[in-house]
């Protein structure tokens, strides 16, 4: 193989000296309207000897012997003109220190590059054309499609598609009147998004790919609707995001997403600064293994940290987290650490052996009605004391950031959970007023599409048993963010803490969940008739609308356009320490008891009524 790619490259070496002949000598036939130039023959011959040598080096330097031909395009041509600029170049150097008696024509130095290029990019497309209709003559035609979007992103699937024997791509369709009726790779642009169903119709077509990564909620679920009604099955190329992350290539294509539903832009974050930040530290995450956890893990292993201590309570969570580093990221350093925030003198122990420098806390229990009853003690302790001992020791052991990961549901609280997190910002805020070198701040956010535990898993499992889909109420809503997205904004914020500050993610306009449901059911491929939704009523310390602020807080703007910094009230001096002695010896205490005292600490806290059952209402 390695002397076969050595014998191709000497022909192209030949070819390439032979363009030099070739437009050297056609050159003078074009100046002299095609008859010989019998006054210029010795020029012909002298200038030939440096050209060749100048060619012969300029090829080597400008690596044109990389392409190949069969894949000839920008690169390769960009690598013909940086050979041809010397030849040039080598040209006017010649003709300008040739001896008096001889005098090259000026318009053979402008002729001469121009042919070179003609001859030698015309050359690699023309072998291109050629090879790739010899390889795709008589092969069958694969899945006729429609193509929604005709620009990067849709020409790039399409050339990519066109390599396929699985697609062949039919039509494309697009909003912009500016692009219908052209043609984009051979395919016409034949109409807006309203004219979907006939492009299917026309070309007999079941399967729609959305090359329209940056498209608006609105214009996504148009076309999924469009799609659903004539049958055809609709995929998507990755969302900007995820192309910008490298994870994964334009032509890997997958069903429609819930989460392309959401119409949100993909996130720029400062990677220069968090890389300042990141390289070389060690680093604890707390919950590494959660949704939220594992993300800010494979984030964080993009700025190339010291070590990366993963520290997770679960077992196999905490086994998942680590393999994926074993086979994404081998080369990160990784120590994975079964530990519970709630055991202080393991948590002590750690500190002490691994000294990390930053602390990214996300370890928590979320689950609202699963706190509220029988375990109200259980989240105090993990939310509350686990946060406190965390934070304590990063403060004693001099980390130099400490990130707690918050929720909405600390704004104006109605459940035990929701206070427990508010409780958590407030003893981080209070460590931070104590003249801390640590820099503490708080990150809040509303609900992740995916995570564990949340409603999109809960209705596609729904879906799969044939329904009904369980919602609580008809008017609840949610804002929602996508997992990646959440984590890559909780890194921004970190470089922009000074301490005490909490941090509030643009979380968009809320959806409502029936909403949701609705299009779950849809990309499903079934119908409302086929499977129903149902309303179960609201559950122990779920509030209809979640709120990102509360009443006395206003924002002060950031930066960066998706962050905000939410100025609370002030918190009591000494909080932190008053909890350990109120809570730190204690062993349990009655759902009553915490909901008493989450109310002395939290004033915003009111319990919702109907609070008192003995036991937590079961959806089917």
């Amino acid at each position: 193989m390695l002397n076969s790619a050595r014998f191709r490259s000497f022909l192209v070496f030949l070819f390439d000296l032979s363009a030099v002949v070739v437009a050297w000598v056609g050159a003078f036939l074009l100046r002299f309207n095609f008859q010989w130039p019998y006054g210029y023959g010795d020029l012909v011959l002298m200038g030939l000897v440096p050209l060749l040598a100048a060619q012969a080096l300029a090829c080597r330097w400008a690596k044109l012997y990389r392409g190949m031909w069969i894949f000839a395009s920008l690169p390769d041509l960009r690598r013909v003109l940086k050979a041809v600029s010397v030849s040039a170049a080598v040209l006017v150097v010649f003709a300008a220190l040739a001896p008096v008696d001889v005098v090259v024509p000026r318009s053979i130095v402008l002729l001469y590059p121009l042919l070179l290029v003609m001859i030698m990019a015309g050359g690699r497309i023309s072998w291109r054309m050629w090879k790739e209709g010899v390889l795709y003559r008589g092969r069958p035609r694969g899945k006729p499609v429609v193509v929604v979007g005709a620009g990067t992103a849709g020409a790039m699937l399409v050339r990519e598609l066109d390599r396929s024997s699985e697609w062949h791509v039919v039509a494309l369709i697009d909003d912009d009147a500016g692009k219908q009726g052209l043609e984009l790779l051979g395919r016409r642009v034949e109409g807006p998004t309203d004219r979907l169903a006939d492009s299917l119709l026309r070309h007999g077509a079941q399967h729609v790919i959305m090359a329209m990564p940056s498209a608006s909620a609105g214009v996504v679920e148009r076309v999924m609707r469009t799609a659903r009604e004539a049958g055809a099955q609709l995929f998507t190329v990755p969302g900007l995001s995820e192309l910008m992350s490298g994870r994964v290539a334009i032509n890997m294509m997958r069903p429609l997403r819930i989460e392309d539903l959401l119409g949100r832009e993909a996130v720029q974050i400062d990677n220069a600064n968090l890389k300042a930040m990141l390289k070389g530290k060690r680093i604890l995450v707390t919950g590494a293994g959660g949704s939220i956890g594992s993300e800010l893990c494979r984030q964080l292993a993009r700025f190339q940290p010291g070590n990366m201590l993963l520290l997770e309570s679960g077992e196999f969570a905490l086994y998942s987290i680590e393999e994926w580093f074993q086979q994404q990221a081998p080369e990160q350093p990784v120590t994975p650490l079964i530990a519970d925030v709630k055991d202080e003198a393991l948590m002590t122990a750690l500190f002490e052996r691994w000294r990390p420098q930053i602390v990214f806390h996300a370890a928590a229990y979320k689950h609202v009605p699963l706190m509220e009853i029988n375990n109200a003690w259980q989240a105090v302790r993990n939310n509350v004391l686990g946060t406190l001992s965390v934070a304590r020791l990063s403060k004693q052991h001099g980390v130099e950031r400490f990130v707690l990961i918050s929720t909405d549901k600390a704004v104006n609280p109605t459940n035990v959970m929701g206070a427990t997190k508010r409780l958590a910002e407030m003893a981080c805020q209070a460590l931070q007023a104590d003249e801390s070198a640590t820099v503490f701040q708080v990150v809040r956010f509303g609900n992740v599409l995916g995570s564990t535990g949340s409603v999109i898993p809960k209705f596609q499992a729904q879906i799969e048993r044939g329904g009904p889909v369980t919602v609580t109420h008809p008017e609840i809503n949610r804002y929602f963010m996508s997992i990646p997205e959440a984590a890559q904004l909780v890194l921004q914020a970190a470089t922009m803490g000074q301490g005490g500050e909490v941090f509030v993610l643009d979380m968009g306009e809320p959806i409502k969940i029936v909403d949701l449901a609705r299009n779950m059911i849809r990309l499903s491929g079934h119908t409302e008739e086929e499977i129903g939704i149902e309303f179960t009523g609201l559950r122990p310390g779920e509030k209809l609308y979640e709120e990102l602020l509360a009443d006395a807080e206003t924002t002060l703007p950031t930066p960066h356009p998706k962050l905000r910094v939410a100025r609370s009230r002030g918190v009591p001096a000494g909080l932190d320490e008053h909890l350990r002695q109120s809570w730190g010896s204690l062993a349990h205490l009655p759902d009553a008891d915490v909901r008493q005292a989450l109310s002395t600490f939290v004033p915003e806290y009111q319990a919702m009524a109907g609070q008192e059952e003995p036991r937590i209402p079961h959806e089917s």
